[in-house]
Order: C-alpha cells, then structure tokens, then sequence
C-alpha cells in the first residue's frame, strides 16, 4: 500500500496536506508545525497499551507525509501531479520515525502536552478545526471525535455546542448523521470513554507510573475529571429527547439552523 492510500485508510483523506492540517500554501515552518501538532495527538508514547501498535503506525504515516512535504523537490512533484516517489530517499528503507521525530522536535513532556492543550482549546485555530472537520466528515461524531486535536469522548459536549453553534449561525450546513445521530451511538462513545480511564488507571497502578513524563496518568486524569460532564449530557439528552427519538419524528434543537 502506497502513501496516499496509507493516510486514507489511517486519517480518512489521501490527501497529505490535510493530514497534517496545513494550507497546500503552508510555509515549510507552517508545514512543520502542522506535522508537531499532528504528531503530538497520535504519538505512541501518549497510547494505552492495547492501542499502541495502531498509533505507532499512524505516527509513521504522519512522518512520512511530512517527509515529502519538508523536501522541496517531492513537494513540487506531489503539488503537480499528486504521486509521491515511493522509491525516494525519503520514504525508502526502515526508517526510525520516532529517532527521526525526536532530533525535530524536544522531547514532549506532560507540560509540554498541557501547555499547547491551554492555548488550542477555544482558540481560533481550534474553531476552525472543528468546523472542518464537521463538513470533512458530513457530521459524523465518531470521526469527528477522533480527528481533533487534544479531545477525547468526554469532551463531546462542548464540541457538539460548537457545532450547532455554527449549524444555527448559517456557518456549517445542518448534516443528517449529526442532528439526528442515535442515542446509542452516544452512548457507545461513553462507554469507550470509561473503559479508557479504567484502563488507564488499571495501567497507572500496575506499572507505578508517575512524575512529570507520565502521559498515561494525564490521561486518565482528564477522563476522570470529565466523565460526570458526559453523564450529565447524556441524562440530558434522554430528558429532551428521549420520547422523540423512539417516535423517530422531531427534529433536535440543532436542526434549526438548517435552511
């Protein structure tokens, strides 16, 4: 499998500005930005155990995409015709995409984790983000979900108002898959969500993690402080439209936006 169809099957787009969430105009710094956000949200040292493998090979696409952008001669090639030299210096060999990723960037610590979460989280860039990700996905909250930077499940509430937000404002238009997206969908990313931060925890106690390198412990530590927001929303969502949704005829509050 090549690398286009590679970051389609890994990120759901071939194409490798996308992936790496930067303008085809991007300068190389914009570029290597977008490749340090990108990476920092599947690199393997912030997976669980069992979820390990499949980061480590998203973090090795996410390398080799940023390998062809940061070279000046495979850019201009993928840029005119959209192939990629899958023999090229770049890409060719077993290459160490972690060595390789570790003399760009520091090393990442949990302040370095918290510090860029402070200022992505209700900044512009992240609006903008969702938005995207919104029409990329047609309002599909699972792949949503999974494609924003620096959010787990529990974080859905405050995506999901952002989102109709903007339905109601005339910015996005009103999907189908979001508006009338079943409660046990919902209630299946909930559970994934605890099963998360028993992991993590159960992971935490049993390798004696600790100290400021310890990414799996920040982790669990925002699943634990979010999961009553979730079931909050969810006991929510069950008051207001519980009825509706076994009679399969109304349509949610977000619906309105649509024209």
């Amino acid at each position: 499998m090549g690398l286009l169809e590679q970051c389609e099957a890994a990120f759901g787009s071939p194409d490798l500005y996308r992936v790496l969430g930067v303008r085809r105009e991007a300068s190389p710094q914009e570029i290597r930005r977008g490749y340090h956000r990108a990476s920092l949200r599947v690199h393997p040292d912030r997976a669980e155990p069992d979820a390990k493998e499949e980061a480590t090979r998203r973090f090795q696409i996410l390398g080799k995409a940023y390998a062809v952008l940061s070279d000046a001669e495979q850019r201009a090639v993928y840029d005119e015709q959209g192939t990629v030299d899958e023999e090229g210096e770049a890409l060719r060999g077993e290459r160490d995409w972690q060595e390789y990723w570790r003399l760009l960037f520091k090393k990442i610590t949990v302040k370095d984790i918290e510090d860029f979460e402070k200022s992505y989280k209700d900044s512009e860039e992240e609006l903008a983000d969702i938005k995207a990700a919104y029409m990329d996905f047609e309002g599909d909250m699972d792949r949503i979900m999974e494609s924003v930077l620096c959010v787990d499940y529990t974080d859905e509430p405050r995506i999901r108002k952002i989102i109709e937000k903007a339905i109601d404002s005339g910015e996005v238009p009103s999907y189908k898959g979001f508006v009338k997206e079943s409660k046990q969908k919902m209630i299946a990313r909930k559970r994934r969500a605890e099963k998360e931060a028993r992991e993590a925890e159960k992971t935490k106690d049993e390798l004696g993690l600790g100290g400021e390198d310890d990414l799996k412990a920040l982790i669990q530590s925002r699943n634990k402080d979010r999961k009553k927001e979730m079931d909050d929303f969810l006991a929510q969502l069950e008051a207001k439209y519980g009825n509706n949704a076994k009679k399969g005829g109304k349509k949610t509050a977000a619906k309105k936006g649509k024209k």
